[in-house]
């Protein structure tokens, strides 16, 4: 498996497709690539990119503690791996990066997919106290609220084992970063075709988040999917990847 090297950090990838548009997918707090379901990480007609940030899954170097810094890794892998330009697929914290990055870089960003994100991301004090006293009842909460009540049980588990894996100090950080975004006074200066996905039954980030960025963010599309939580991609893979699928077949005629 292929690694890019930021700066003194190598960053680990997959890469899928060798034609089509550019997608990187970026994941969440305490995440990895593997967040992402193989039916978005293999979409056809596209060549994606699948990232573990900085401290993540087998990514080297410490974790960052603002989504400014974490959207300049972005940057920094488009151009180690030669993305002139691309669309940006981000979960959660990673809808975020995809945010700031869209701001610091415009002509870089051909298009955003934001899934169970915000333009502002507070965290309960709970969590973001609670992970470094105790690591795993934190990632127990976490978990607790991330998944819809129809979510497959061996998902749930297997979501936690990989978040537990994570080192607290990244997770942490992660999760400050999340706490200090708020972007709500710059929304509007996004003008990268939009599509906005958030499952129902979000906790996290419920589904007022998305329709507040989608009403703010000329030619957004906003898409609620039935019965999901805050893991919406994992949970209905395919929907999800039918719903990308779509709206970038419309994108690409526009």
């Amino acid at each position: 498996m292929p690694f890019a090297q930021i700066g003194e950090q190598a960053l680990f990838y997959t890469v899928s497709g060798r034609r089509g548009p550019a997608l990187i997918l970026i994941h969440g707090a305490g995440g990895s690539h593997l967040h992402w379901p193989a039916a978005l990480r293999r979409l056809s007609g596209a060549t994606v990119y699948a990232i573990d940030l900085p401290g993540h899954g087998r990514s080297e170097g410490p974790g960052r503690e603002r989504i400014e810094d974490y959207a300049a890794d972005v940057i920094r892998f488009m151009d180690a791996v030669g993305i002139s330009r691309g669309v940006l697929v981000g979960h959660s914290m990673g809808g975020a990066i995809a945010q700031m990055t869209a701001l610091l870089a415009p002509e870089r960003v051909a298009g955003l997919v934001l899934v169970g994100t915000g333009a502002r991301l507070r965290v309960a004090p709970v969590l973001l106290d609670g992970i470094l006293l105790d690591a795993r009842r934190a990632v127990a909460l976490i978990t607790e609220w991330a998944w819809g009540p129809e979510a497959d049980p061996v998902m749930v588990a297997r979501g936690r084992r990989m978040m537990e894996r994570v080192n607290p100090q990244v997770v942490w950080g992660d999760f400050a970063a999340c706490d200090r975004f708020d972007v709500r006074e710059r929304i509007g200066e996004i003008t990268a075709p939009t599509l906005v996905i958030t499952g129902s039954e979000d906790r996290m980030t419920p589904p007022k988040f998305g329709q507040w960025l989608a009403e703010r963010m000329p030619g957004a599309l906003f898409v609620l999917v039935e019965r999901t939580g805050h893991m919406v991609m994992l949970e209905r893979p395919d929907r999800v990847a039918l719903i990308v699928q779509e709206w970038l077949n419309t994108v690409a005629q526009d």
